[in-house]
């Protein structure tokens, strides 16, 4: 058996991978999903919630391109207002709405702090009126709009150089109080809990639709090397930035392409206490933010053309955001290279038509998304999208895959959301009696029972089992990351955790809010990667930190500039 194979050759795959690396290759599939990003996971999650046979495979980890690299924001869209796309504007505010409904500890409502400077190319009353507009066209979901005179910002945010400015205006959006990779790995753990045949680290290496009418697929599990082949009636191609490569190895042709836009964030220690998106307009006209990341700051980002998914942050991107950001900031001393904790960089893939070419100006090109459907070859394509709208995403897909001929048994079973209130009342309760939140450490921003929800939903009932059955297993493991030893122990069971980097950047933002070495000399990293890895802990170690990974004796509670409580929010 293939299994046995795989588990013999891996012993440290988790054992969720390594049953489902097996079945991939087992019967029909309804449909094969190539793409682990938010397009990929939404559709995957839908699909198996209404009953169809989902394989869904990624070449690395989930969500560990894209998905990984955005503002953790969920917004309407208001800059496509200055391209009169004012249905886009429309669609994006109610998904954004529905976002927040439907998961309100995850995705919360945050007000937009907006610098005017003298000579904009738009006044501040055309901008502050745009605002009221977008409050409106968003159903009056969100707090009101208001104007801000240059001596209300001074004293609500005097950070801010107000030097060469005419005042502001606030209004509001959305944002992921966790990071953006998590948001998707929820939805791959929703579709693993409706039977969907999901497995990280698996490249379709190539694909053809043969006469029998079956998607002939082969599979490679990249940790091993081993081949397979995975049979489906309809194929989805979900590879985000990497759609238009898959799509000419399988020889498809389609009316649209991809056109990339690099973004990045750098991450520096919190600039300002308030729980606020400070908004300026970049010396290049773009939109330029300073948003709140728990102990932290994300500032960016660039929106540079790019012809190559595959990027990395230069100097002159640093320069461009350093030079942004100290301009319009009033700090002790300027914020230099040496003060950023960790970076972001992705691309943004933008659907164009291959017919008009990509010809639009860029600063006005829209990030909407695109499926597109091969009725004869049952094959589809999601070109660009935005997490806002992702909801939708899941739904169309679902709708079109019904139209090729897949039954879905349950059409109206609900697939995305936290579980009800009556769930959430329950756990609550139960965390009560349990006196859980006395367990809750003095620097944390929050309940412990309030973040076992927010980050577990239904699950953090098997948590509270746990620590009924070993009240140790409400111990900190890593220290000042505010993970308990259950919630390793769960991660190793039920988040298909393959490398290092899976948990500390994409389960978690540890890797975001803290520096490498501290990472390293973080008290109970070891004993969580033993727990996740077996006894292939310390190569997992040495392939994430390379030739300084050496084994540490006695680390000490606190490393270099970072103190323990600097994990806060680290999850």
């Amino acid at each position: 058996m293939v299994g046995a194979m795989l588990s013999s050759r891996s012993p440290a795959a988790p054992s969720l991978r390594t049953t489902n690396v097996a079945r991939l290759q087992q019967g029909i599939h309804d449909v094969l999903v190539v793409g682990g990003g938010i397009n990929g996971a939404v559709a995957a999650a839908c699909l198996s919630a209404r009953g169809a046979r989902v394989a869904f495979v990624d070449r690395s980890d989930f969500a560990s391109f894209t998905s990984q690299q955005s503002s953790n924001l969920a917004w309407g869209g208001i800059k496509y207002m200055e391209s009169f796309e004012f249905a886009l504007v429309r669609k994006l505010c109610m998904s954004r709405n529905h976002l927040i409904r439907s998961y309100p500890s995850t995705v919360r409502e945050i007000r937009f702090y907006v610098m005017h400077e003298k000579g904009f190319r738009h006044g501040l009353w055309k901008l502050a009126l745009g605002t009221w507009f977008y409050w409106l066209i968003g159903n009056f979901f969100t707090k009101k709009p208001r104007l801000l005179p240059m001596r209300t910002i001074a004293k609500e945010e005097p950070i801010l150089e107000l030097k060469g400015s005419d005042g502001g205006f606030e209004y509001s959006d959305a944002y992921l109080h966790d990071n953006d990779a998590r948001f998707v790995w929820n939805f791959v753990r929703g579709a693993l809990d409706h039977g969907c045949i999901a497995a990280n680290y698996v490249e379709v290496s190539e694909a053809k639709r043969e006469s029998d009418g079956l998607w002939h697929a082969v599979g490679r599990d990249s940790l091993t090397g081993e081949t397979f082949p995975i049979r489906a009636k309809v194929l989805l191609n979900a590879c985000g930035p990497f759609v238009d490569a898959l799509n000419t190895k399988n020889g498809a042709k389609t009316d649209h392409k991809h056109v990339f836009s690099k973004g990045i964030h750098l991450i520096v220690n919190r600039l300002t206490p308030h729980q606020r998106v400070l908004t300026f307009f970049a010396d290049d006209g773009r939109l330029f933010f300073v948003i709140p990341m728990g102990p932290r700051t994300c500032i960016g980002t660039t929106d540079t053309r790019v012809d190559d998914p595959q990027t990395a942050v230069t100097a002159e991107d640093r320069r461009f955001v350093l030079e942004n950001i100290n301009k319009r900031l009033k700090l002790d001393k300027p914020l230099t290279e040496a003060d950023i904790i960790a970076e972001r960089c992705g691309v943004r893939p933008l659907a164009v038509s291959t017919k008009g070419g990509a010809s639009t100006d860029w600063m006005q090109m829209s990030r909407k998304h695109v499926v597109e459907v091969d009725e004869a070859k049952k094959q589809m394509s999601i070109f660009g999208g935005k997490l806002t709208d992702c909801l939708n995403v899941g739904e169309e897909v679902a709708a079109i895959v019904e139209k090729l001929g897949i039954s879905l048994p349950f059409p109206k079973a609900r697939w995305y959301g936290e579980p009800a209130d009556d769930v959430r009342d329950s756990f609550f309760h139960q965390a009560r009696l349990m006196d859980l939140d006395q367990r809750t450490s003095s620097t944390s921003s929050e309940p412990l029972s309030t973040r076992l929800w927010r980050r577990y939903g239904a699950q953090a009932f098997d948590l509270l089992e746990a620590i009924r059955a070993d009240p140790t297993s409400a111990d900190v493991l890593i220290e000042g990351a505010e993970y308990l030893r259950c919630e390793i122990e769960l991660a190793a069971r039920r988040e298909m955790i393959v490398k290092l980097d899976d948990f500390l950047r994409r389960r978690s933002k540890i890797a975001l809010v803290l520096r490498r070495d501290a990472i390293q000399n973080a008290p109970g990293l070891r004993e969580a990667c033993r727990l996740f890895f077996g006894s292939d802990a310390e190569a997992k170690i040495a392939e994430y930190f390379g030739d300084s990974a050496t084994p540490l004796r006695n680390p000490s509670p606190s490393v270099g500039s970072e103190s323990p409580s600097t994990f806060e929010a680290a999850s």
